[in-house]
């Protein structure tokens, strides 16, 4: 697999907190030269991003980011405010505390209602792998396949660990076949990054691939 194969299932991404325009506009520049899968920003840049790359790019924003608990009615409210604006994909963040009590039913809820909301748009999960179990992340592959959202993530970046291969590999063991795999920080060579296709990922969020195909 070469880097453009590579690039075309990353989801270039800008999240700290003192992002700015200016360093928004040149990660969707990057993007659209080199062909990534979207840019994933703040929300509160999405408007303006979708006014500057109109249809030429796929924009996916974050909600619930990073810690996952701010009530469903506020993601419901975050996620419709997104796409109003122009986002494509959403990746939203479970909360963990739920998920720690097995309220299961909660999170599915949570997870569904959202992806009603997007409609035909993706919806990516994301559960912080770093913070769980095994057994944790397991019943998440079980409740992301039954709610039907399209995508289960492992990270945000914001944590205290990024995507791991065995995460990947147990996730590729235990969703369903309706449910692809973004692997999410710590990214850092291509040579990581196709391993992580390789055991089942779909996409990979890291803004360092498009830095060192920048730098070479």
């Amino acid at each position: 697999m070469n880097q453009n194969e590579i690039l075309k299932r990353v989801d270039h991404t800008l999240l700290a907190q003192t992002s700015t325009w200016e360093e928004i506009k040149v990660i969707c520049d990057d993007a659209m030269k080199y062909n990534t899968a979207s840019v994933c920003i703040p929300p509160s840049f999405i408007k303006e991003a979708k006014d500057y790359v109109g249809n030429n790019l796929c924009l996916c924003t974050v909600i619930g980011f990073p810690n996952g608990y701010s009530t469903m009615a506020t993601k419901l409210f975050e996620t419709k405010d997104a796409m109003e604006n122009g986002a494509d994909e959403i990746d939203m963040v479970i909360n963990i505390g739920d998920l720690k009590m097995k309220r299961y039913d909660k999170i599915h809820q949570e997870i569904e209602t959202l992806k009603d909301a997007c409609g035909s748009k993706v919806l990516k999960v994301i559960i912080e792998t770093c913070l769980l179990t095994e057994e944790e992340k397991v019943k998440m592959c079980q409740i992301v396949t039954d709610a039907k959202a399209d995508y289960i993530k492992t990270s945000t970046g914001f944590s205290s660990a990024g995507a791991t291969f065995d995460d990947v590999a147990l996730f590729k063991k235990n969703v369903g076949d309706n449910v692809k795999i973004k692997a999410a920080g710590g990214i850092s060579s291509f040579d990581d990054a196709q391993k992580f296709v390789e055991l089942g990922a779909s996409r990979l969020g890291t803004s360092r691939l498009v830095k060192i195909v920048k730098e070479s």
